[in-house]
């Protein structure tokens, strides 16, 4: 099964996004991470699609083929990112859908699925996965992610940035080499001189420097009513075991809600692209239906 590449106004802004299984009754969201795309998830949506399952991968602000924000300081954040996937609710007919959220699509997903920012959706998300991501978040890899994120190398050839992608990203575990380049081709803006890089707007980096706890999410944890999965990379900086132990306290841990498992040999943040880790998504949706 082969994705359709669509584009919509949410929120007033130009917001592409691809659509696997098209027409299946339910729906899945899939969320990428701060400085990726919606081609991330490309393995997990084919895998979900193959079962039944209508996924739309959107590309968020100034990500990948969505639109920059003219207005870089009001709109990189996470209650703009809500507002935007409210409205992608709205526009694709979307009664209610499964939520599976990277690194900051999993922040993305806490928020909406709280209600607190956007009630319309606290009844409209079924479930929801974090891939690595938590209502805290540590702090020396929160700086990690700032510095390489917001000063995005440029590199002649396309090669050379594969291969910066791959020592940048090996967090992410075991990827084939085919995974690697199609990681790469996505990820790839060409600039004014020729030379490539990442492909997003570096001015979203701007979210930690005018919005500096905007990741601290506990109060919209505990709001949230539906089922939980959070797969942590057994090896993250970003999502602490002391963290993890705090939400089983609180919020969907405390309910009885949440469900952990552990991803071993992946970092920050599993790349949703093997047996074990797209069986593990799908079977808990499946639980959540």
């Amino acid at each position: 099964m082969t994705p359709a590449s669509h584009y919509v106004r949410c929120a007033g802004r130009e917001i592409h996004y691809t659509e696997w299984g098209a027409g299946q009754a339910r729906t899945v969201i899939a969320w990428h991470g701060l400085a990726r795309t919606g081609r991330d998830m490309d393995e997990l949506a084919g895998h979900l699609s193959a079962q039944g399952y209508r996924v739309i991968c959107p590309d968020t602000l100034g990500r990948g083929l969505s639109q920059w924000s003219p207005q870089p300081q009001q709109e990189y954040k996470l209650a703009f990112y809500a507002r935007l996937a409210a409205d992608l609710f709205d526009q694709l007919g979307i009664a209610s859908a499964h939520w599976v959220g990277t690194s900051m699509g999993g922040a993305i997903g806490t928020v909406c699925a709280a209600g607190l920012l956007q009630p319309q959706l606290k009844t409209r998300i079924r479930s929801l996965v974090l891939n690595d991501n938590a209502p805290q978040l540590a702090d020396a890899a929160i700086a990690r992610i700032r510095a390489y994120a917001g000063n995005p190398p440029a590199f002649e050839t396309v090669c050379e940035l594969e291969a910066f992608f791959r020592q940048a990203y090996k967090p992410f575990g075991w990827l084939s080499d085919a995974q690697w380049r199609r990681l790469t081709e996505t990820s790839t803006r060409r600039l004014p001189d020729g030379r490539v890089t990442p492909h997003y707007d570096p001015a979203m980096v701007q979210q930690f420097v005018h919005h500096p706890d905007d990741y601290l999410l506990w109060e919209h944890y505990d709001q949230i009513d539906t089922p939980m999965l959070l797969l942590r990379g057994a090896e993250s900086d970003l999502v602490l075991p002391e963290t993890v132990e705090h939400m089983c306290t609180r919020g969907p841990g405390r309910a009885g809600r949440l469900q952990v498992i552990e991803v071993p040999g992946c970092g920050h943040a599993p790349a949703l692209n093997v047996p074990e880790q797209l069986d593990a998504v799908l079977d808990f949706i499946r639980r959540s239906d």
